[in-house]
């Protein structure tokens, strides 16, 4: 009868993989998705390699300083707009 909450299936989904891609919108009543740290429970730390948006894609080191490079913008998006609605820090290739 009772709910246990937890982790559910997406554990199961970023553990021993080879490449973990995320497919999200940018933004979330216009917020930011891409913060420098995450507020939720992880489901895994640095398992992301590569994060596409409807505004850009990034690539993700996992290693290191953990950080993010843009690789490539969407049609019609200017450097200046990624940039203002992404929280997170990132590189530019």
């Amino acid at each position: 009868g009772k709910m246990v909450k937890g982790m559910g299936g997406a554990m199961d989904l970023v553990a021993g993989v080879k490449r973990v891609v995320v497919v999200m919108e940018h933004e979330a009543k216009g917020e930011s998705k891409l913060l420098k740290k995450c507020n939720l429970p992880l489901t895994g730390a640095r398992v992301v390699d590569m994060v596409i948006t409807d505004l850009a894609v990034f690539t993700v080191d996992k290693k290191g300083a953990g950080g993010m490079t843009l690789i490539e913008r969407a049609d019609g998006v200017s450097l200046d707009e990624i940039k203002a609605k992404t929280e997170a820090s990132f590189k530019v290739a």
